[in-house]
């Protein structure tokens, strides 16, 4: 073990007046957000740019305290070190720090009490430029006895931007593009009402309400909100809402449908319907876009809703709509991955003749639009190291857009491992049919609605301008 790798303190006797030691530390964003979380501190001097704009500082600083902290970490590390104990603090803060600002902290010894062994250090910290920003002192107790230890290994601290700021970021897609009209299917609970009103409200809806009338405006009254500008198709159960929503969207009077409160088989039996419904020549499929903290890029996963145990032409259809659907949200070329267990065809293993069927057919042109590889395992698709170790040469591998799952099961395990355990934010959209579908669960949050219905919206003003999918 190196010396790197120990803690070890001074003690009261080795400590001699006028003996100093610092600390050298550059503020950074990060180091401002993590100070803010955990202490609470929402200044908005700190946090917020535009506020910070507008301050006596022009620009975001850093918290005081932070400063203040390098003395400690100095105190608690090395001088004296561990078995320190803190007694008094006096600071005065001299000018701001700004992002960027490289501070020396230095204590120097300024008088010892042998009868309790407390010391008394001088503060002093001063920027780049040599500028004074925190003056004062400190006074602790000084260990007594040697203390040489291994340094502790601490948790891992990544910060990721919160979900709404990346919902917020989803939703500029829609950016420029005027409102469609949609029908909302028997939003008769709190959050398929309220997903459907904020979806209105960020200027992406004109919503239909289709469900029973009487009902959706006592639930907006006992929830405290406005349906402006909402029209009703008043009906009086789910079903009716189902039939009747559809109908609209294939008589041309909507340009998309929302899911409600109701069950999705009670939905998409009446979208699959042969006389009535909104097929056209694709399977129907459905996808997850999902914005994963950890993952660099957009994740598309299909199809872990509608199609059970996809068939090899369901599955051409399936990620064919998925390729649309990336183009439409300006991914040039989408990176397909078709999942398998194995990174190599077995003829006992449906999922891997599946893959390698389906590379073939896009190589001839019977999938177009996006780039295929597979078979490829989840950890093979989305980690480039992953790849490189098992010696997998492919374009696709490592920075996948769209992950082509194998059945409903694994597709719906992923996606929602995805959204629990990694705080993705979700959106679900039903592709292949006349209209696109906001298609969610009973349990997904207004605000996955809302990001779902922004992702209708793109695909409505596509097909209107002759791009994608049409």
């Amino acid at each position: 073990m190196t010396t790197l790798d120990l803690i070890e303190n001074r003690t009261y006797d080795e400590i001699q007046v006028g003996d100093t030691a610092t600390l050298v530390r550059t503020l950074r964003p990060e180091d401002i957000q993590m100070f803010a979380i955990l202490s609470g501190d929402l200044n908005p001097t700190h946090v917020d740019p535009e506020y910070a704009r507008s301050s006596q500082f022009r620009e975001v600083v850093g918290h005081g305290m932070w400063g203040g902290m390098l003395f400690s970490n100095i105190l608690g590390t090395q001088f004296p070190g561990p078995g320190t104990v803190y007694v008094d603090q006096n600071l005065h803060f001299d000018r701001s720090v700004r992002i960027g600002d490289t501070l020396t902290a230095t204590i120097a010894c300024r008088r010892k009490f042998d009868h309790n062994h407390h010391i008394l250090f001088e503060c002093k910290c001063v920027n780049q430029d040599g500028e004074q920003v925190i003056h004062g002192t400190s006074e602790v107790v000084a260990p007594v006895e040697k203390i040489r230890r291994a340094k502790v290994a601490l948790p891992e601290i990544k910060l990721s931007t919160t979900k709404t700021a990346r919902y917020d970021h989803l939703l500029e897609i829609t950016q420029g593009l005027a409102p469609i009209p949609m029908a909302v299917i028997h939003p008769c609970d709190g959050e398929s009402l309220k997903g459907a009103l904020q979806a209105r409200d960020r200027g992406l809806i004109d919503p239909t309400l289709v469900g029973p009338e009487e009902k959706i405006r006592k639930l907006a009254e006992e929830m405290n909100l406005n349906l402006y500008g909402c029209q009703f198709l008043n009906v009086p159960h789910s079903h009716a809402a189902a039939e009747s929503g559809v109908a609209l969207a294939r008589e041309g009077i909507v340009a998309a449908l929302m899911k409600g409160s109701l069950h999705t088989d009670e939905l998409m039996a009446e979208v699959v319907d042969k006389a009535t419904g909104l097929r056209t020549e694709r399977r129907i499929s459905h996808v997850f876009l999902m914005d994963v903290p950890t993952y660099p890029r957009p994740l598309l996963i299909t199809d872990a809703a509608v199609n059970i145990a996809p068939d090899l032409d369901t599955k051409v259809d399936i990620v064919q709509n998925a390729i649309d659907l990336a183009r439409m949200l300006h991914i040039a070329e989408p990176k397909v991955a078709i999942l398998a267990a194995v990174e190599t065809v077995n003829p006992k293993m449906q999922a891997t003749l599946d893959a390698a069927a389906l590379c073939k057919m896009a190589d001839r042109g019977q999938i177009k639009g996006g780039l295929l590889d597979g078979p490829l395992a989840f950890d093979n698709a989305i980690s480039v190291v992953a790849a490189r170790t098992k010696g997998i040469k492919s374009a696709v591998a490592g920075q996948a857009d769209i992950l082509l799952v194998p059945d409903i099961e694994s597709g719906n395990m992923l996606a929602k491992q995805l959204e629990y355990l990694a705080d993705a934010l979700s959106a679900g959209i039903v592709l292949g049919a006349r209209v696109p579908i906001v298609l969610t669960s009973r349990a997904d949050s207004a605000q996955t609605r809302t990001a779902s219905t922004a992702i209708a919206v793109v695909m409505v003003h596509a097909r209107r301008s002759g791009l994608v999918g049409k």
